[in-house]
């Protein structure tokens, strides 16, 4: 397997994935190309003749490798993989190398000169990234050493110059060609203000970044080095992967890619992935995992194995409540659709238009910022940076839509335009515009177009941006065509437009065979019932076991408490009894406190009382009832334990009135029920003294009176003067 890496970067990047792909069974080669990393040589852009002779190279390399598959001497079992500079590299490989056998595109380029050139306008934003992020120094080492320098003795060797390995030996079988030594210390070519690119792309940036427009020679030089090139040649199966967040390589170039290959007999899979070169979310586990499928299938020749869909394309399902972020599903298709399926007429209106192309092209219109990933992503949502500038354009709306749309492709239009001049240059988008005027800009792109001999008027077809959108019912669609945009080249002399509709409408492709995926639902939906359900079986199968409870002694009916024996230790104390063969009784009429140090069991004992917890020796009976967790007999105990809870906004007459209906009195306290100890006149008449207290009580509380009030409301008590002055506690009591 050879993972090659993507532009300004190295074979540092793609480490993880190689390291999991090595633990599923394959031999990774990677390695950092001419001009990056700590490779030396100058960067050709994929030249066949240097960095395609590199990968030839390394193929001859894995051939003689003894764990690697041969399927004959000197053609090893290999695929290519890598992302956007290296996803090109991998169609590249297969086009001048048979011995590949497998290939996974990703966010790459089919045609760099329709890339950085569409329909003849200058892409001058990212082509001053890509040509600055060149001329920087990425090497992160020395220079100067030859290639050899940062590889292993054993391993292969770089370089590469022209030979059999170059474009000419581009069909030949199992031989990749010998590579031109590097050049020596001091003499790699960096040109002053060129940077690691080799001369003669400098000198074709230069020449049409002056003039604002390509020319033949340059349109000539990037298609060399496309795979376009050699289109007829790869035949192997492809899974490509395409962002829809990329204003650089849009779906159009992954669209021919997949024409071009399947009409070459190949298996190809076609996956539009959420995330690009303007940002968005890359989908990297999902989509190294499908990567990993594929190569199972096609290099391992396991037939089980599922590579998924023909078409997938991943579309937003809104945002997650429970952290914001933005929610992913996918749509699948049992065929690649292509960007013109299900054609749908929407009908615009409008009369002709003119606008100005402004002198020096500016202030220009935004469509998008490259590279910038928050824009396209929040652009699904109705937020985005598109911005015309008044009197720069023209637009053209339909009606409010019935039902919801969906489009999934290319748009059309046919338009008439005319210019005072022999040029125009047009950059033409679509909007999903709401009910209250509010416009998005579909993955923030916008397609531009070189209108030649405008002077005549001329009828041109501007295909739109390919997009996965859903505009729903009563939203517009609007067609705005600009004379500038931030991202590309307009010409510098002032000119008028005038523009109008020549069509029906608006075509718009709608894939009606691609169907979204049922939205997952959040885990703790189905979550949290199993494990309630999980919880309810583990209680059932390990709860207490009905245990019968003593007989009743007719000889205590009539007396209220009797302990006999009572004995507890705690699990980290085995050594130590926290109550140790206590026994007592309580007649009626009697007050009995317990007096004792922190840790003598006092506590422990009333909780043992209450039936809280079970005693490890000895029993507690109530009225001649023995206490079990749950005996009937506790309804007749009431218990107050140092604070009562009470609920700060209520009064405390309110908060007694809450006591006393939880512990079983009676409304209105007018009679005790069998069996309490303290009269309700005495609650009656601490209820009464506290009836005006703001707060309930509590430790700092103004007013200690509602929990005096609580212990004459209950039989068991355990500190209820804690934290009242020793006068007012004597007064209580």
């Amino acid at each position: 397997m050879l993972l090659a890496h993507g532009f300004g970067g190295s074979k540092e990047d793609v480490r993880e994935q190689a390291e999991e792909l090595a633990r599923d069974g394959y031999a990774v080669l990677t390695w950092s190309a001419r001009g990056f990393g700590t490779s030396t040589g100058k960067i050709g852009l994929n030249d066949p003749d240097h960095e395609v002779a590199d990968a030839r190279r390394l193929i001859d390399w894995l051939a003689k490798r003894p764990e690697v598959r041969l399927d004959a001497q000197g053609d090893p079992r290999v695929g290519v993989a890598g992302a956007s500079y290296g996803g090109a590299m991998s169609l590249l490989a297969a086009g001048y190398d048979r011995r590949v056998d497998a290939i996974a595109p990703e966010i790459t380029y089919w045609n760099l000169a329709d890339a950085l050139f569409p329909n003849g306008v200058f892409k001058k934003l990212w082509a001053g990234l890509f040509f600055t992020t060149g001329s920087a120094d990425l090497s992160g080492g020395q220079q100067g050493q030859d290639s050899q320098g940062s590889e292993d003795e054993s391993g292969p060797q770089g370089g590469g110059g022209g030979g059999q390995g170059g474009a000419q030996g581009g069909g030949q079988e199992g031989q990749g060609g010998q590579a031109a030594p590097s050049a020596p210390p001091g003499a790699d070519g960096r040109n002053q203000g060129c940077g690691r690119f080799e001369k003669q792309l400098c000198a074709m940036y230069e020449r049409v970044a002056v003039a604002g427009k390509p020319d033949d020679a340059a349109r000539r030089m990037l298609e060399a080095r496309s795979p376009s090139a050699v289109a007829d040649r790869i035949k192997v199966p492809t899974l490509i992967f395409q962002g829809q967040s990329d204003s650089l390589f849009p779906l159009g170039q992954a669209d021919a890619m997949a024409k071009a290959i399947k009409a070459n007999g190949a298996p190809v899979d076609v996956d539009w992935t959420d995330g690009g070169h303007d940002g968005g979310d890359r989908e990297t586990g999902r989509v190294q995992s499908r990567t990993r499928d594929w190569f199972d299938r096609y290099l391992k020749n396991d037939k089980a194995t599922d590579t998924g869909p023909a078409f997938r394309v991943t579309r937003s399902g809104g945002v997650d409540s429970t952290n914001g972020a933005i929610q992913l599903r996918g749509a699948t298709g049992d065929r690649y659709p292509g960007l013109e399926d299900g054609r749908r007429n929407v009908a615009l209106r409008g009369r002709e238009q003119s606008f100005a192309n402004p002198p020096g092209g500016g202030p220009p219109s935004v469509s998008t910022v490259p590279g910038i990933a928050a824009l396209s992503q929040a652009s699904s949502f109705g937020i985005g940076v598109s911005l015309d500038v008044p009197g720069q354009f023209a637009r053209f709306d339909s009606a409010p839509l019935k039902q919801s749309l969906r489009i999934t492709g290319t748009p059309e239009v046919k338009v008439r335009v005319r210019a005072d001049t022999d040029d125009a240059v047009l950059f033409a988008k679509v909007y999903d515009v709401g009910p209250d005027g509010q416009q998005t800009l579909p993955s923030q792109l916008v397609t531009p177009v070189r209108v030649t001999d405008a002077k005549k008027g001329k009828t041109v077809t501007l295909r739109l941006p390919a997009v996965d959108h859903e505009v729903i019912a009563g939203h517009s669609l609007r067609l705005v065509l600009a004379s500038t945009d931030l991202g590309y080249a307009s010409p510098d002399q002032p000119a008028t437009y005038r523009v109008a509709l020549a069509g029906d409408g608006l075509s718009v492709p709608t894939a009606p065979g691609v169907h979204t995926e049922p939205a997952s639902l959040p885990w703790w939906v189905w979550g949290l019932p199993l494990g309630g359900a999980v919880v309810a079986l583990a209680l059932l199968l390990t709860g207490r076991r009905p245990t019968s409870a003593p007989p009743p002694d007719p000889a205590l009916t009539d007396v209220p408490l009797q302990i006999t024996d009572l004995s507890k230790r705690y699990a980290k104390s085995a050594d130590r009894y926290a109550v140790r063969d206590l026994s007592f009784r309580v007649e009626k009429g009697q007050v009995l406190g317990l007096l004792g140090p922190n840790g003598a069991g006092k506590t422990t004992t009333l909780r043992m009382l209450m039936g809280l917890i079970s005693p490890d020796g000895g029993e507690i009976r109530v009225f001649g009832q023995a206490i079990r967790p749950g005996a009937p007999v506790l309804s007749r105990v009431g218990a107050f334990v140092e604070g009562a809870g009470f609920l700060p906004h209520l009064t405390g007459r309110a908060n007694l009135e809450l006591y006393w209906g939880a512990t079983g009195g009676p409304a209105g306290g007018r009679a005790p029920r069998r069996g309490r100890w303290r009269s309700t006149d005495s609650a009656r008449h601490w209820s009464a003294r506290c009836a005006r207290t703001p707060r309930a009580c509590g430790s700092g509380s103004p007013s200690p009176r509602p929990c005096w009030a609580c212990p004459i409301c209950s039989s068991w008590t355990s500190r209820p003067t804690a934290s009242t002055r020793p006068r007012s506690a004597r007064c209580a009591r």
